[in-house]
Formats: structure tokens, C-alpha cells, sequence
């Protein structure tokens, strides 16, 4: 795996960690802003709406350059959000860094992933996504407890400094480690971009996408009240148990992304019928601590876990520039919005467990988003799919090595 491809996970890493830090400073950051926690708690929806609608704006006019310098590009925007956050002096400065680095956020994330694909062979970019997305596993595992630990004890704003210099650690590690590359054939132009989505085949997938997020973070939005209120854990147990949900995250990535090249579809197919058994046996077991904790880490292992097929086959039924790659993650971002808004919708209506049940429904939405591919597998050997693909076979007819691509 070349070098370049774990510097591209450290840069999403130092994304990640800003995402998320919000969430575990926030009775700091509203008293040090003048406002109430649901304030504070509304910033994490305008990072994630940026991310999901501002991303692919920035993403296009980014096309004409090479994928090293519009990372290059991202680190200094990035960077001035969270020093914007670092010196707020109001809430609305705060809305405003959250913007920035949110769209910033999320066009590093489409065009980290397309370099990725740009710097490994074929056959080996599933287990190369899953190196990167690493790094939002490890942000997750890592990044937020200790920007969390840093807030706690030194103030809020001195976590954002820190995120800061994490940016710039990132930005400098990838000016030395990344090669220049040549930008992708037939990239370059917004037109040519948008080729690619006039396949409905690639709009379904998408939407695959969104449901396995969605289900996922429907209750992984709630697991701190639904383990405390309904399984019955001390307050002080949660933050333990979320870092084994977050070493879940971790190994079921790693194992997705050694599956994700040669077996996409059953690996799709076998996650979200696991997520769905799991989501509905927490909620059946909720009151259980051993079962819950192991329908929990089950969750963990094959939730955002399936991220790596899941960009392989958008890749695959699309192409693997940036704009797809970052249209894609904002289609990732649409299901953290959906889970976690029809969790609390159900929560308010039908109690703690109804997160775990909508998070099932979604699961089995997604599952119904994967049948027109299962069906065209079962079509006669040698029919041919859409981009020159076998009809019944995971792999793509080898695609021909960029300029600047690694053999």
C-alpha cells in the first residue's frame, strides 16, 4: 500500500476530529458562548448540512486542478475555520467557522478517497479506501476524546487550536508524502463530471448508502440515553463503552476493507442483514446489559463499518473522480441527518427503543436498494452491465492506468 494512501487517512483524521468535537464540549462551549446546549447542539447540524450541500460546490470548483493541489487548497480554508471557531467571539462566528470547515470538510473527503483510487491498482482500492476511512475511525476512536480531554482541561477554545495544529501536521505530511499526480482522464469539466450521474443504476446506489448511515446512526445518536435510561449503566461506564464501540468500528473496517474489492455485493448484502438483526435485538434486549453491549458492538462492526464497499461500488457503477467520490459523501452525510432526526422523532413519540427499530427499518430499506443488482447476478454468464461490466461478476473490465498512477 503506498505511503501516500495512510497520509491521506491522517488528513481525514484531523477532519473527523473537528467534526466531532463538538459534541463532547458542549456545556462548555454554551456557557463560553452565551447560549443553551440545543445552541451548541444545532452547530453539528450546520457542519453536517455544509458538508452534505456546500461539499460538491467546492468539489467543482476544484475540478480543473490536480488532486494534490486541491488538497493543498482544502488545509488553508480548513484551517481558517478552526481558527475562526478557536476566537469566536459570538454564536454566530461559531455558525459561521462550522460552515467553512464543513464544506471544507467534505470535498478533502472526496478528493482524498479519488486519489486513493488514483494511487493503487485496481484490485487493491477497496482495502486502500478503507486505509483512509481509517482515518475517520480512529477520529472517532481517538480524535474526539482526547480534543475532548484537551477542551476539558485547558478550555474549549483550546481545543480548536489544537485541531488547528493538527491541520497544519497534516497539511505539511501531505506536501512531503503525496506525489503529484496528473488529474484522472476525463476529468476537468463540469459537464463531463455530471456524465455519471445520468445512470438511475448510480442514484440507487447512492441511496444504499444513505440508508446503511441512516440505520447506523439512528442509534448511535441515542446510545448514551439508551444505555443509561433503559439498559441501566452509570453515566461514567458510557464513555468506556463507546471507546469498545469505536475499536469495533475500527477492526470491522479493516476486515470490510480486505472483502470490499473482490466481494462487494455479498458484503453489502451479509451487513445489512447483520445491522438489522443487531438494531432489533438491542431494542428487544435493551434491558439485558450483556446483550446490549454485544448487539452494540455488533452494530459497531458492521455499520459505517461498510464504507469501503460501499465507496467500491459507487466507484464502480459511477467513476472514481472526485465529484462522484464527494457527491457520494454527501449522501453518506444525508444519512447521519436522517438517522439521527427520525431517532428523535421516535424517541419523543414512542420512547428509547424506537431509535433502535427505525435504525432496523432503515437496515431493511437498504437491503431493498441492493435487489436489482442481486437479480442482474442471476442473469445468463456474459451479459453485459452498464461501464463494459460482466452482469453476474463484482469486478470491473480493468480500467486503464492514469498518468501518475502507480502499477
Amino acid at each position: 500500500m503506498p505511503r501516500a494512501v495512510h497520509v491521506l487517512a491522517f488528513g481525514i483524521f484531523a477532519m473527523v476530529t473537528s467534526e466531532f468535537v463538538v459534541a463532547g464540549l458542549m456545556p462548555q462551549m454554551a456557557e463560553g458562548l452565551g447560549v443553551t446546549v440545543p445552541h451548541i447542539g444545532y452547530l453539528i447540524t450546520v457542519f453536517a448540512l455544509s458538508m452534505a450541500l456546500g461539499g460538491p460546490l467546492l468539489s467543482v470548483a476544484l475540478l480543473r486542478l490536480p488532486p494534490k493541489t486541491a488538497l493543498m487548497v482544502l488545509f488553508p480554508v480548513f484551517l481558517a475555520g478552526n481558527v475562526l471557531a478557536a476566537t469566536a467571539s459570538g454564536y454566530p462566528a461559531m455558525v459561521v467557522a462550522r460552515v467553512i470547515t464543513g464544506v471544507a470538510s467534505q470535498a478533502f473527503f472526496g478528493v482524498a478517497i479519488s486519489l486513493g483510487s488514483q494511487l493503487t491498482r485496481p484490485e487493491i482500492r477497496g482495502r486502500a479506501v478503507a486505509v483512509i476511512l481509517n482515518g475517520l475511525m480512529l477520529g472517532t476512536l481517538l480524535g474526539l476524546p482526547l480534543a475532548t480531554l484537551t477542551g476539558e482541561r485547558y478550555g474549549w477554545r483550546a481545543a480548536f487550536w489544537a485541531i488547528s495544529a493538527l491541520t497544519v501536521a497534516a497539511a505539511l505530511c501531505t506536501a512531503i508524502g503525496v506525489r503529484r499526480t496528473d488529474r484522472p482522464e476525463g476529468s476537468g469539466t463540469f459537464r463531463s463530471e455530471l456524465t455519471a450521474f445520468r445512470a438511475p443504476r448510480l442514484w440507487l446506489t447512492l441511496l444504499t448508502s444513505t440508508m446503511v448511515i441512516g440505520a447506523t446512526f439512528s442509534a448511535f445518536s441515542y446510545l448514551n440515553p439508551i444505555l443509561t435510561r433503559v439498559t441501566g449503566f452509570s453515566p461514567g461506564t458510557v464513555p468506556l463503552l463507546l471507546l469498545a464501540y469505536g475499536a469495533a468500528t475500527v477492526i470491522g473496517n479493516t476486515v470490510v476493507g480486505r472483502l470490499a474489492d473482490r466481494h462487494t455485493l455479498p458484503v453489502l448484502l451479509g451487513g445489512l442483514s447483520l445491522n438489522a438483526v443487531f438494531l432489533a435485538g438491542f431494542a428487544l434486549l435493551a434491558r439485558f446489559d450483556v446483550w446490549a453491549v454485544l448487539c452494540m458492538l455488533g452494530i459497531g462492526l458492521v455499520g459505517v463499518t461498510m464504507n469501503p464497499a460501499l465507496v467500491t461500488r459507487v466507484q464502480r457503477t459511477g467513476n472514481a473522480r472526485p465529484l462522484v467520490n464527494t457527491v457520494h459523501s454527501s449522501f453518506i452525510t444525508f444519512g447521519v441527518v436522517l438517522g439521527s432526526a427520525l431517532g428523535g422523532l421516535g424517541l419523543d413519540r414512542f420512547g428509547l427503543r424506537a431509535p433502535l427499530w427505525l435504525g432496523a427499518g432503515l437496515a431493511v430499506t437498504g437491503l431493498l436498494t441492493l435487489v436489482p443488482d442481486l437479480l442482474r447476478r442471476t442473469e445468463k454468464p456474459g451479459a453485459v452491465g452498464p461501464g463494459g461490466t460482466s452482469a453476474n461478476s463484482e469486478h470491473p473490465a480493468p480500467a486503464p492506468l492514469h498518468a501518475g498512477q502507480t502499477t
